[in-house]
């Protein structure tokens, strides 16, 4: 294994708690969604905002701490400026049309969607829980493609299904999550057990 792989699988492995986070706050959109009745355009804008926002903030806190541990960083950089500024975007131009946000909204779904499944299988080998990873990419890609191809009917005709969709997304972000943590506990034991090998070999 590579030292490049090893910080790839190590910034995973390190990050879960913000795999988990974004996975819990895609859930709660997706209930907001179905369960807001009668949504308006506005407030669908709204809550895509405030989604974009938290998202982008606690990618930029995973990639701060990527880069502080000398680990892979950029994929989460990337991901969180894509979406601090979609979300600075909804509530600096509230009468932005509908067809353009949610175009550039689509079009950074299909580019973070498919970062990671790219990332899923070219470390493959040396991350755990890959296949979650390559769903969560497709899922985004799949989610893009449609606001891409339907940006403004497409996306009040449809929430129920985006709703779905980002409540499917947020439980396999979550459950990424969850999975990476227990790998990493599983890291610092296999650790713990070799230091205590080492020093009684001493």
């Amino acid at each position: 294994m590579t030292v490049k792989d090893i910080k790839v699988r190590e910034s995973l492995a390190v990050n879960w708690w913000a795999y988990l986070g974004r996975g819990i706050i895609a859930v709660l959109f997706g209930l907001a969604a179905i369960g807001w009745p009668n949504i308006t355009v506005l407030a669908l804008y709204i809550l895509i905002g405030i989604y974009l926002l938290v998202d982008g903030v606690l990618a930029i806190g995973a990639a701060i701490r990527a880069n502080r541990s000398q680990q892979t960083w950029w994929p989460y950089a990337l991901e969180a400026l894509g979406a601090i500024a979609l979300g600075i975007l909804v509530f600096a131009i509230p009468d932005i049309t509908a067809r353009i946000l949610l175009l550039f909204l689509g079009l950074w779904l299909i580019g973070v969607g498919i970062m990671k499944a790219v990332l899923a299988v070219e470390y493959r080998k040396e991350i755990r829980g890959e296949w979650l990873l390559v769903l969560v990419g497709g899922l985004q890609v799949l989610v893009g493609a449609f606001l891409v191809a339907f940006p403004r009917e497409g996306a009040l005709a449809m929430i129920t299904i985006i709703g779905l969709g980002a409540i499917v997304y947020g439980a396999m972000l979550a459950a990424l999550g969850l999975n990476l943590y227990y790998w990493q506990q599983a890291i610092i034991e296999a650790a713990r057990a070799s230091e205590e090998e080492h020093k009684r070999a001493a």
